[in-house]
């Protein structure tokens, strides 16, 4: 269980450092910038920064799904078990998944 958590932390402080030289180098997604094609992420960031500045109108026209991140981060926490009964869980994934489709679609 230490290393799981272990693991988890250096996970999420790779993470923070990825956010933080796309943030501050301004670079653009790397799989628009090569396919020319967005991805189910892309104005993500964009939409978090806005909405740590309280502007979410902003944050829901870059991308619909920023409310979504920080239950991500509780489900790769807990090892993808949320809830107890794993039918639930599937049916969290289902509908977290059915949101980036959709805003994925209305960005095309």
């Amino acid at each position: 269980m230490v290393k799981s958590i272990k693991q988890k932390v250096y996970a999420t402080v790779l993470i923070l450092f990825a956010v933080a030289i796309y943030y501050l180098t301004n670079v653009k997604c790397p799989i628009l910038e090569v396919t020319g094609i967005r991805c189910l992420g892309c104005g993500m960031t964009r939409a978090i920064i806005s909405a740590i500045k309280f502007n979410f109108k902003a944050a829901f026209s870059y991308h619909y799904m920023f409310w979504s991140v920080p239950l991500i981060y509780l489900i790769f926490l807990f090892d993808g078990r949320i809830f107890k009964r794993k039918c639930l869980n599937v049916i969290l994934y289902i509908l977290l998944l059915s949101g980036f489709v959709i805003n994925w679609i209305m960005h095309i």
